[in-house]
Formats: C-alpha cells, sequence, structure tokens
C-alpha cells in the first residue's frame, strides 16, 4: 500500500475546548518538552509484532508506520467559552497546577474559535462565544472559513478534526439525513434535525478533513456524510470515545462469553461532575450515552446464538450528575453471572477513574491514525479504529464488533497490510512440525 509520507505540520482542530481537549493539548506539550510519557497512548507506546514469534521482530508502532510526529502538531478548536486552553484548563480541574504552568505560555496562546452551538442539542450549558448566520449553511462555510485560515497561517501540510465537545440530544435519522442533496438543502432550510456536530462534520469534510467523532450522538453515521467522505476522499469515524465503564465491559464480556458463562443481569452507574456530567443530566443527551454503553454487550453476547447463556440478560446503565466528583469519575458494576448446573455467583466493579485521562491518549492515537488513513487512501469509515470507540461506526452489511480484542487485533493487522507485511494468526503451527 503506497502511503504518503508524514512530511509538514499536522494541524488538530478540536470542536470543544473542555476537559478533554485541555488535557490533551497539556499533554502533548509536556511530553514533547519530555518531561512526561505518552502513558495510555497505544500509537506512542505499544509495539507490534511482525512475523513468527521466533522471528523476535517487535518495533514500537510509531517506528513501524510513518506517522506524524507529535513535534509537528498545532492544535485549534472552537468552543462556546471565550477560555484559553490554559484557563479551560483551570476551571476543569483535571491536571495540577504544577502541570498547567510548565506549558501555561503555550496554553494561553490557544484561543477558541467561535462555534457552532445551538441549546436545542445541548441544553445544559449556554456559552455566548458563538457564530451567527442567516441559515445553517452559512455556518457551515464559517466553520471553512476557519479551517483555511488555520490552515494557511500555521503553514499546514494536513489537518484532522477530532470532536471533544459535549454530547448532543438523542436522535434518529430522518429524511434530510439520506442524501448530500437533501442534507444541504437542509442547511440551507434550517433544518431542524441538524445538529451542530454534523455542521462541523460537513465542514471538515468539504475541507478535505478526516473527521473522528469522540461523542455517541448521530454525526457521521448518517448517509449524507458517508457518501461525501467517500466522495471527497476523506477518512471518517466514531462513535464515543471508550474510556471507562465501557473499557472494562469489552474487556470482561468477552471473557465470560469465551468460558460459556451465563449473565443473568449488569447493572451499571456512573458518578461524574464534570461538564460532560452536566450535559448528560439533561435527558435528551444522556439517551444518546444510554445507546452507546448499552450496545457493547448485546453485540458481544450474542444471545441470538447463545440463547441459554444471555438471551434474558437484564441491562441497566445510569449516569449521575454529583458535581464534587468533578472529572474523577466513579463507576459501578454489578454483574449476576452463573456457571456449572446454572449455579449463581456475582462480580462486583468500583472503577475510580479519571475520565480526560483516559481520554485523551484515545484523541492523540485518533488523530494519528486518522491522519496515517488518509494518506494511505483509506476512504470513508475506518472500522480498524473500532477500538476506540463504545458505539464503532460499520458497514450497513455486518453487525459492529466490540469485543476489545478483536478490535485490537484488527488495528494491528491493518497497520500489518499498510507496511506489507503477513497478518499475525496465532496459528502457530510451523512450531510444532506442522506446515502452515
Amino acid at each position: 500500500m503506497d502511503i504518503e509520507p508524514a512530511k509538514g505540520k499536522l494541524g488538530i482542530l478540536l470542536p470543544g475546548l473542555g476537559a478533554v481537549s485541555t488535557t490533551f493539548i497539556a499533554g502533548v506539550m509536556r511530553i514533547r518538552k519530555g518531561i512526561s510519557k505518552p502513558y495510555g497512548s497505544v500509537s506512542q507506546m505499544q509495539t507490534i509484532r511482525l512475523g513468527g514469534r521466533d522471528e523476535k521482530r517487535h518495533p514500537l508502532i510509531r517506528d513501524f508506520v510513518p506517522l506524524a510526529d507529535l513535534n509537528d502538531i498545532e492544535f485549534a478548536a472552537w468552543d462556546p467559552f471565550e477560555d484559553n486552553a490554559y484557563e479551560a484548563a483551570v476551571k476543569a480541574k483535571v491536571l495540577d497546577m504544577r502541570d498547567l504552568e510548565d506549558v501555561r505560555k503555550e496554553m494561553e496562546k490557544i484561543k477558541p474559535m467561535k462555534a457552532v452551538f445551538d441549546r436545542n442539542f445541548v441544553r445544559n450549558i449556554d456559552g455566548k462565544h458563538v457564530k451567527k448566520g442567516k441559515n445553517k449553511l452559512e455556518l457551515a462555510e464559517q466553520l471553512r472559513e476557519d479551517i483555511r485560515r488555520f490552515r494557511k497561517g500555521k503553514k499546514l501540510a494536513r489537518l484532522v478534526t477530532v470532536w471533544c465537545g459535549s454530547t448532543e440530544v438523542h436522535m434518529e435519522r430522518k429524511p434530510v439525513h439520506e442524501t448530500i442533496e437533501s442534507f444541504e438543502k437542509g442547511l440551507r432550510e434550517n433544518s431542524e434535525h441538524i445538529s451542530p456536530s454534523m455542521i462541523y462534520a460537513y465542514a471538515s469534510i468539504m475541507e478535505g478533513v478526516p473527521y473522528a467523532n469522540g461523542a455517541p450522538h448521530l454525526t457521521t453515521d448518517i448517509p449524507a456524510l458517508e457518501e461525501l467522505a467517500v466522495s471527497k476522499g476523506v477518512a471518517i469515524s466514531g462513535k464515543d470515545f471508550k474510556t471507562g465503564q465501557t473499557l472494562l465491559k469489552t474487556v470482561l464480556a468477552p471473557g465470560l462469553k469465551a468460558r460459556m458463562l451465563g449473565v443473568k443481569g449488569w447493572f451499571s452507574t456512573n458518578i461524574l461532575g464534570n461538564r460532560d456530567g452536566l450535559v448528560l443530566d439533561d435527558p435528551g443527551s444522556f439517551r444518546s450515552k444510554e445507546i452507546s454503553k448499552k450496545s457493547a454487550l448485546e453485540f458481544i453476547f450474542q444471545p441470538e446464538l447463545y440463547p441459554d447463556l444471555y438471551k434474558d440478560a437484564y441491562h441497566k446503565v445510569r449516569i449521575n450528575y454529583y458535581p464534587p466528583k468533578g472529572d474523577e469519575k466513579e463507576g459501578w458494576d454489578n454483574i449476576d453471572i452463573f456457571g456449572w448446573l446454572g449455579y449463581p455467583m456475582q462480580i462486583k466493579i468500583n472503577f475510580l477513574c479519571r475520565d480526560s485521562i483516559l481520554a485523551a491518549p484515545i484523541v492523540l492515537d485518533l488523530a494519528l491514525f486518522m491522519d496515517l488513513s488518509q494518506r494511505a487512501g483509506l476512504k470513508g469509515t475506518q472500522e480498524w479504529l473500532s477500538f476506540y470507540y463504545k458505539a464503532p461506526m460499520h458497514s450497513p452489511d455486518v453487525y459492529p464488533e466490540h469485543d476489545l480484542f478483536i478490535q485490537h487485533a484488527k488495528l494491528k493487522n491493518t497497520l500489518r497490510r499498510m507496511m506489507g507485511e503477513e497478518f499475525i494468526t496465532h496459528l502457530g503451527l510451523k512450531y510444532y512440525g506442522v506446515e502452515e
């Protein structure tokens, strides 16, 4: 596969300059200064096996595939609040002040552009730093001009957009989403079914910029934008960063299924106090998140294939806004399982995690891998990046893959294919004198 080299600067556009974005930006800046390491980043810290185990080839992924160098990254963001990246990070209260002070001057230079914002889609916050236009098409044109200005001003070779904004209210597909013609007509006519995130995605794709959706709402997973991405030769992926509780579900559920242990019920609740928690306190936004968080177990367990084990499993998800928690999210899971002869057992998990600390390396990996996809000529939905998402986009002809270990194998095999290496099957027959 021919891959264009990662020459020049890569611009990362971030709709939303809140806890996740500022934690990501500060982290990359600290890593570039050599005062922190990229913990949690697969692209930066993980190796990839090449060939047989006896060949002992295990390069770092960043040394194996041509990724953009962290020193070549420039940042820009949109946000409905005027705070610069440093001010926003201080208010988010994710990172200690001593860690922010090391990169304060650089972060203060990142001032958000006015956002496309609509309280009909995010009801529990109300910023004033927003764009105005006669219709949504004009708002999209303003975003496109922002992208062009950023590209020219920083002399960028390439760009990527990663949505790090708030979760919008749940919305079902409508006729306006079916074709690019109906979608652009909806932009001109201010359709109530076109959300701000869709406007960001449209503007990015029209400018040839890959788009990754880090939230659970409907955005690029509509026929109109999927069609546009393919026609423009642009990579898209989503949706909803797989961080805390769902990450553990996609680790534990495949293990239970592998051992044919049944599940009677899985109760999950979250306590979260940051801006994301406030937004999710609205039932409409919570509905988007609930669907995303609940989808994984059904596809992993495949109750239609294993009705005795999973057909009647009860799955409940709750998110509770609790301001004192801030970004230090707490996830509780109670899992009622059964084994031999139907005897019951329980698993209880209390995950005291940090939401933005888990999300920041995902933003980095997605930005670098989406840029890689674009340079490799991989247009449209990048299912190989399902590893990073709660509700991964996929071809309509197949079911989405949620098993973290299968997703991980898919990611690494895609990288191997890009570089002309053999897939790893783990058969290992040659070690037993059998030809593979």
